[in-house]
């Protein structure tokens, strides 16, 4: 272990403590906000945007309160900045992007990938979207679509609802669940149709 490491854990420790002294947190608290940070994955989102495009209740009940419904499947986001879920259209593209650092739903997708958080991605997600998602990951997002990109700040948090891709009629949750990516619930891919 190397001195920043050890100081690092000094300050960690001595950060606990101080919650839990102070009242602010108990160390049950602290433990099932680690646990839930530990669960959270893309897999997760994935699992909340298959229940949306078998459930239509529950799309409706994601979009208008996404916090709520997703803690409905037993995901908690105690703790965690309100989170807003954007729903792909054929008219409407949604990218998310942190302009200033890397706001991100952790508690719910995990940690950010490392090129969301790059200055590139935030400074050309802004300025050339299509630009962007087409050289980056291949992503071709048509003429007449609209592109919205949001900013998911320190207050509030995004996610992309994707569409539904065209071949998975009858498919079971947890399989559609499988093919959701961490990009497609940033908006920089597009579920391909199953064939």
């Amino acid at each position: 272990m190397n001195l920043a490491e050890l100081d690092s854990d000094r300050l960690l420790a001595a950060f606990r403590g101080l919650l839990i002294g102070k009242g602010v947190l108990n160390e049950e608290e602290l433990s099932r906000s680690g646990a839930a940070m530990d669960a959270a994955s893309p897999a997760r989102g994935g699992q909340v945007v298959a229940r949306a495009w078998v459930d239509a209740a529950y799309r409706a009940r994601l979009l208008d309160n996404a916090t709520s419904a997703i803690e409905e499947l037993g995901i908690y986001l105690t703790g965690s900045p309100p989170l807003g879920v954007l729903e792909n259209t054929e008219a409407v593209h949604n990218i998310i992007v942190c302009t200033l650092c890397s706001c991100y739903p952790r508690m719910l997708l995990g940690y950010p990938p490392l090129w969301y958080k790059s200055a590139g991605y935030r400074s050309r997600a802004v300025r050339d979207p299509r630009g962007l998602v087409r050289e980056e990951w291949g992503t071709v997002i048509p003429p007449e679509k609209k592109v919205r990109v949001l900013d998911s700040t320190a207050d509030y948090r995004w996610m992309v609802l994707p569409q539904r891709p065209r071949g998975t009629e009858g498919w079971s949750e947890e399989r559609l669940a499988g093919l959701v990516r961490e990009t497609d619930l940033i908006g920089v891919t597009v579920l391909p149709e199953v064939l």
